[in-house]
């Protein structure tokens, strides 16, 4: 049992990933930091974040990057003094590419997704209207889209397919938004929640009457910072040895600063008094303040004889889970130029992987000379059977996409396969009105936070927010 000092304050997190070391991070900036311990079940600190090197080359087994443009990551690097270590996307690489079926053409090609269109915006009509990726009816559905009058019950939560095709018509949804979402949150768009997922383009809506409006007045604004189709590449950052170097930096600073990582699985929560007890294995920690960074899942059963209500709740957010297939190849083994961040495949396409990223297309350092390094995404809420499937045949399902869309031709110099089993939370329709109830049970609960992706944004900026505001409550204090 870990003993408790005098007259200090004693946090517990549990969960060592992200957004627990972000959590531990911020009480240690504290005017009197408290004594800090850290249950992680696998004894390893970062949890999907991780970089893997073989040789010279440089795999990351989740994310790759971070968008700059929040300022709780930039923030976060700059404290742990890394600043310097960063990387942006190669100027080359600022786009990504869509699988296209063309009439006429028996499999398909690649296509730059159009400049200034955005996940769901088409911010530059003319662009949209010269690509083929849609028919001339499908670009004059989303060319007509600043006609389309807004839903008038704003109230009631909508899916991210019912929103895309009531804008922008069936056709851009399936080819186009479909793709697009799957590569970020690997979900069922039928299901997906547009209040929880995509609440900016909710907005657009309701302040302008259009996505179109919405975009071109945001970009403005921007300056013009998202002129790269698809994504914003050009604010989308690495480091150049890898996503490790932000897990190692966290941990360097945390563990000179006398925090205690121990490993085990906590079975129970309980309260004594005015502390928390964390019972794992056949030890008993007391705890002042406890901050939960686990899954939600795992969260619930923890809970589940302190707040009956806060599990039932948690155990309602479904998990998805996929696999990333790393992949090195010659230069010379394929065929396309690979001039992109990567590309996204549609559903409609009878393809199985979701994306793929040309790592080495979009970092320097990630790849031998006259080597690429692909990463593809497979699995997600559409395609659960991935999980039952061994490594080699997820691998064959893989080049068999390939093969088919960058003219892969000879076989992997490395391959890796990193499995997420129940990894990504899914943000379905309801998911807003939940985290209400959730958070309203989270502050009934004294000096307790809950911290992670499965609440309030799946990307690492959102991730270290929530650890953030996590620590803030576990001592009842201000996040500012």
């Amino acid at each position: 049992m870990v003993k408790q000092l005098n007259n200090e304050q004693h946090i517990v997190i549990i969960g060592g990933g992200l957004a627990g070391l972000s959590a531990a991070e911020w009480l240690l900036r504290q005017e009197v930091p408290p004594k800090i311990t850290i249950i992680e079940s696998t004894g390893r600190l970062g949890g999907v974040i991780e970089t893997v090197s073989q040789g010279e080359w440089l795999i990351e087994r989740s994310a790759d990057s971070f968008l700059s443009v929040r300022p709780e990551g930039i923030e976060l690097v700059k404290r742990l003094g890394i600043a310097e270590e960063l990387i942006s996307v190669n100027p080359e690489a600022r786009r990504a590419l869509i699988w296209s079926s063309q009439k006429g053409n028996r499999s398909g090609v690649l296509l730059p997704v159009p400049p200034g269109f955005r996940l769901l915006a088409p911010g530059r009509i003319i662009p949209f209207l010269q690509s083929n990726i849609l028919s001339c009816y499908g670009r004059l559905r989303v060319a007509g889209e600043r006609f389309i009058p807004r839903r008038s019950n704003h109230d009631v939560d909508e899916s991210l397919e019912s929103f895309a095709v009531r804008r922008l018509g069936q056709e851009a949804f399936h080819k186009l938004v479909q793709p697009l979402v799957s590569g970020i949150w690997t979900a069922d768009p039928s299901r997906l929640s547009m209040a929880a997922a995509c609440p900016e383009f909710l907005k657009m809506e309701h302040d302008w009457g259009s996505l179109t409006k919405g975009e071109k007045k945001r970009v403005a604004q921007a300056s013009g910072l998202s002129d790269a189709s698809g994504a914003r590449y050009g604010q989308f950052v690495s480091f150049k040895n890898g996503m490790q170097t932000l897990v190692d930096a966290l941990e360097s600073r945390l563990r000179r600063a006398g925090v205690v990582v121990v490993q085990g699985h906590v079975r129970s929560l309980q309260r004594n008094g005015s502390q928390w007890q964390v019972v794992f294995g056949d030890q008993t920690i007391r705890a002042d303040g406890i901050v939960l960074a686990a899954p939600a899942s795992k969260v619930a059963e923890m809970v589940s004889t302190v707040s009956p209500d806060l599990s039932t709740e948690l155990r309602m957010i479904e998990y998805a889970g996929a696999a990333v297939v790393s992949l090195g190849f010659d230069r010379q083994d394929v065929s396309h130029s690979l001039q992109a961040a990567g590309m996204i495949l549609p559903r409609v396409a009878g393809k199985r992987i979701l994306a793929a990223s040309f790592l080495s297309s979009k970092f320097p350092g990630r790849a031998p000379c006259g080597s690429v390094l692909i990463r593809a995404f497979i699995g997600g809420a559409l395609d659960k059977g991935v999980s039952r499937l061994a490594d080699e045949k997820v691998v064959e399902a893989v080049l068999v996409d390939l093969r088919a869309t960058i003219g892969l031709h000879g076989s992997p110099s490395i391959v890796q396969v990193d499995r997420w089993h129940e990894s990504m939370p899914q943000y379905n329709v309801g998911h807003v009105e939940r985290i209400k109830r959730i958070r309203q049970a989270e502050s009934e609960l004294e000096s307790f936070g809950l911290a992670g992706s499965a609440y309030e944004g799946v990307g690492i900026p959102q991730v270290i927010q929530s650890g953030q505001v996590a620590a803030a409550n576990a001592i009842k204090a201000d996040l500012n």
